[in-house]
């Protein structure tokens, strides 16, 4: 992956506050990028470096907090305050077109043989920007960082299957019912003989003990019914495949 991957951040703004002062202004949006926008530890790693950059002309100060990262049974997030790590400082002040080293440090290790998961949200404090009275709707900005502790025998267990949902809709089942995340980057879905019958280009995350469905469309008339293939592409770029069956 691309040591530094700008993030383009999560605008935390009410669109329909924006249309009842129509003909305003609006806040500029600040410009940063961060690295890693993944963060991998082991149990043993006390902190890690994070490295924050202001792109923008402006003066950005961002607030930090750590949420412990679930997923319930149909695979939506569940984030829940913690103290087990924190980002040392907490609030960040940078100067424009500069660039500042955090650490995330991890205070109460927690024994464990399944991976730790976590989410690092740092938020933009509009509040800290001098009143612009032209202004008015203010707009804060983002990002949400997975962070990962993984002890050295936690791992993946992918499996999928896939049932009909209409004519030309099929939807994949996938379960992971290992010790470690998995994230899906496509998925395949072809014939016993090789034909190309529906796809999808992005997928998610599955935590351990996840089961999440992704919905699969053919672009042109239907799915036919019988054996098919069901190749899942992951993050790190290896491809599982299942033998699945359509039905009528």
């Amino acid at each position: 992956m691309v040591s530094a991957i700008r993030h383009l951040c999560t605008v935390l703004a009410a669109f329909s506050a924006a249309a009842m002062f129509a003909g305003t202004s609006a806040a500029n949006a600040g410009v940063f990028s961060v690295t890693p926008v993944r963060i991998f530890m082991v149990p043993r790693d006390r902190a890690v470096a994070i490295t924050v950059n202001n792109e923008g002309d402006d003066e950005l100060v961002m607030q930090a907090e750590v949420f412990l990262w679930k997923q319930n049974p149909g695979g939506e997030d569940e984030l829940t305050p913690t103290d087990d790590l924190i980002l040392a400082p907490p609030i960040m002040k940078l100067a424009p077109r500069s660039r500042q080293v955090v650490r995330l440090a991890m205070l109460r290790p927690r024994p464990t043989q399944e991976q730790l998961t976590y989410r690092l949200v740092v938020r933009e404090v509009p509040e800290a920007k001098p009143v612009d009275k032209q202004l008015q709707l203010q707009i804060a900005l983002a990002f949400s960082l997975p962070v990962f502790v993984t002890p050295p025998s936690a791992k993946r267990q992918l499996n999928c299957t896939a049932l009909r949902s209409a004519t030309d809709l099929v939807r994949a089942e996938c379960e992971n019912s290992g010790s470690a995340y998995a994230q899906v980057r496509e998925f395949v879905l072809t014939s016993d003989t090789g034909q190309a019958l529906a796809s999808r280009d992005s997928g998610g995350y599955l935590l351990p003990s996840v089961k999440r469905g992704f919905d699969l469309k053919r672009k042109e008339g239907s799915i036919a019914a019988g054996k098919a293939r069901l190749a899942v592409t992951l993050d790190d770029g290896r491809t599982q495949s299942f033998d699945v069956t359509i039905g009528e």
